[in-house]
């Protein structure tokens, strides 16, 4: 008997998914849900039980609130706090062609002159995936890596339901200064006004949480060069070139073309408590997601998120700011090196609080070791002097047991020989407040390459493997080497 009252207990506060639903009406439709299941639990458990021991059961008793919402008081969750803007998603900005993007398709049909004209007069709409929710939210936009002005004229936001189809009744308007367009000058960045999303209740709504935004953005005319970020690891759309804007349709039958990159975006922010943790993940390829899963959400930081979330609730964020090609300390690559774009994007986040920082292998062995450990104790110290914590990774095996040109070979056992050195600096400083052997976690101390389970790609599959980027399983190793105590929440500050 005592198992029908508790599973009766269960239904009524439940969190199982609705179908779609419409702005404040589903939310009065799923208290009125909760209400009846909770009346219904009440009226059986009296059937059930004797009058005496329903008495006892003291945590049955349910109160119906009769508001304009039907909230239960029992049930009813307070509107998440807006203490401060923090980051929720993020993405680092690159010259268009930079970073290595995975599994994109050919660009040449969706931006023909994309070299010279870059996106013109046409829609893109982006999926991206807040790692915490709230009902208000604001958006950033980059023309860093442009040359000319580039101007959006008109942006929305909604739920997505599934490739580029917007949930029902979701999209929802974006403006600048109150208005629906918006210039971005030439190297510039800009911020969108704070977005009221109706449609999201908490920060933990079961409606939305876990699910990812459809962001499209409207060009108009030329955009020149484009500011985007090449690794996605995502599947994004696109509507031919003169197609104009398509930012309101209510499907994706207008975006016939895909690509792996996000364009112009690179930062979503929500209202959160005060004492919100922002941990920002920073590095190279590997933190970035090559040989993940597409669309798969499983880079190792995403894998901490997971972790972070479990133990701290809504108090965290966790963003990544790799960069695939990315360097510490090399200047002169496709991207700028990690000392040169801390400022931009690590200390630009909102409410970062938190660094775990993986990188190093991209610079050896064409610098040597102390050049990449001077960037090491620069970029902490800088990080340290804006009150952020740092947690230092060891590099992973880049070593690869199947080459057999012999300078190849020479090449690789230098570099495996400087990783190993820059492993030795990290382990043994004191810069950091918290390290992660994440080379210990993925290496095989046989071959000293990558285990043998983390080397096939996640990403396009096949038996090919470049020997530096672990999969899928690899990446959770890594993410498990991280001691989420130093991420813990202190209490919130009053406001």
């Amino acid at each position: 008997m005592r198992s029908i009252v508790i599973a009766l207990q269960r239904v009524a506060s439940s969190h199982t998914p609705l179908p779609p639903r419409v702005g404040a009406t589903s939310l009065a439709r799923r208290s009125l849900l909760k209400a009846a299941s909770a009346i219904c639990m009440l009226g059986l458990t009296a059937m059930l039980l004797p009058v005496g021991q329903l008495r006892a059961q003291g945590d049955l008793s349910v109160q119906v609130d009769h508001g304009a919402q039907g909230h239960l008081s029992a049930q009813a969750k307070k509107k998440p706090p807006k203490d401060k803007w923090v980051a929720s998603w993020s993405a680092s900005t690159t010259a268009f062609g930079v970073g290595s993007p995975v599994a994109q398709p050919d660009l040449q049909f969706p931006l023909p002159t994309a070299a010279t004209d870059g996106v013109v007069d046409q829609t893109i709409r982006m999926v991206i995936k807040p790692d915490l929710w709230s009902d208000t939210m604001r958006f950033r936009f980059s023309n860093v890596f442009g040359d000319r002005p580039v101007s959006l004229s008109r942006v929305t936001v909604a739920l997505q339901s599934y490739a580029g189809n917007p949930q029902q009744d979701t999209l929802t308007r974006v403006t600048f200064n109150k208005q629906n367009s918006v210039t971005i000058p030439q190297g510039q960045e800009v911020w969108s006004d704070a977005v009221d999303l109706d449609w999201v209740e908490d920060a933990d709504d079961f409606a939305v949480v876990g699910h990812n935004l459809l962001v499209s953005i409207a060009v108009q005319g030329k955009s020149g060069a484009i500011s985007w970020h090449g690794k996605a690891v995502t599947t994004n759309y696109l509507t031919p070139q003169g197609s104009g804007d398509h930012t309101f349709d209510t499907d994706d039958s207008a975006y016939p073309y895909s690509s792996t990159s996000w364009y112009f975006l690179n930062a979503l922010d929500v209202m959160a408590a005060s004492n919100t943790v922002v941990v920002c993940a920073f590095g190279d390829s590997i933190t970035d997601g090559t040989a993940t899963t597409i669309n798969g959400n499983d880079r190792w930081s995403n894998d901490l998120s997971r972790r972070l979330h479990n133990a701290y609730g809504n108090l965290v964020s966790v963003v990544n700011q790799g960069i695939g090609g990315n360097t510490v300390n090399r200047p002169g690559q496709a991207s700028e090196s990690a000392v040169q774009r801390l400022d931009r994007d690590v200390l630009d986040l909102s409410g970062l609080t938190h660094v775990v920082w993986l990188e190093g292998i991209n610079d050896v062995p064409a610098v040597t070791p102390d050049v990449v450990i001077a960037g090491y104790q620069n970029v902490v110290s800088r990080l340290h002097a804006a009150g952020i914590k740092v947690v230092g990774a060891t590099v992973t095996s880049a070593l690869n047991p199947t080459l057999t040109d012999p300078a190849a070979i020479a090449s690789n056992k230098l570099k495996d020989d400087y990783r190993k050195q820059l492993n030795i600096f990290i382990r043994g400083t004191n810069i950091y407040d918290s390290k992660a052997d994440m080379d210990a976690a993925t290496l095989d101390p046989l071959t000293g390459a990558l285990k043998a389970p983390f080397l096939p790609p996640s990403s396009i599959g096949g038996t090919v493997l470049d020997w530096i980027h672990p999969n899928r399983a690899g990446y959770q190793a890594m993410a498990n080497t991280i001691d989420i105590s130093v991420f813990a929440p202190g209490p919130r500050k009053d406001h």
